[in-house]
């Protein structure tokens, strides 16, 4: 077991880890920190809330790569009549959802 010393959002993290999987934990590590470094003014969040938003965004981009990969051809505008009126509604719901999410992590809360 090796440990692995993470730098998110300005914070040092210590990961535990297999031996050999130093470079990958430290990889992912960076890609997390990256998101944080990119998203736009929250420095004003908790740390548990600041590694919620970068997961979520982590989320969405592993969300969209499996989508383009699983249907490359076609837009999701174009998807929504094959998928039925029902399975349409509830994606949704469910993007109107992670949008609340998303305003209220921000501090915005304009939904409620």
């Amino acid at each position: 077991m090796s440990n692995v010393k993470l730098s998110i959002g300005g914070r040092i993290f210590t990961v535990a880890c297999a031996e050999g999987e130093e470079n990958h934990v430290s990889a992912l590590g960076a890609m997390i920190d990256g998101k944080i470094t990119d998203a736009q003014d929250v420095t004003t969040l908790s740390e548990p809330r600041l590694l919620l938003y970068a997961a979520l965004l982590l989320a969405d981009e592993l969300h969209e790569a499996r989508q383009s990969v699983a249907a490359p051809a076609a837009p999701p505008a174009a998807l929504a009549p094959a998928l039925g009126s029902e399975a349409a509604q509830r994606f949704e719901a469910i993007a109107v959802k992670m949008e609340n999410l998303a305003s209220r992590l921000e501090g915005r809360d304009d939904n409620p």
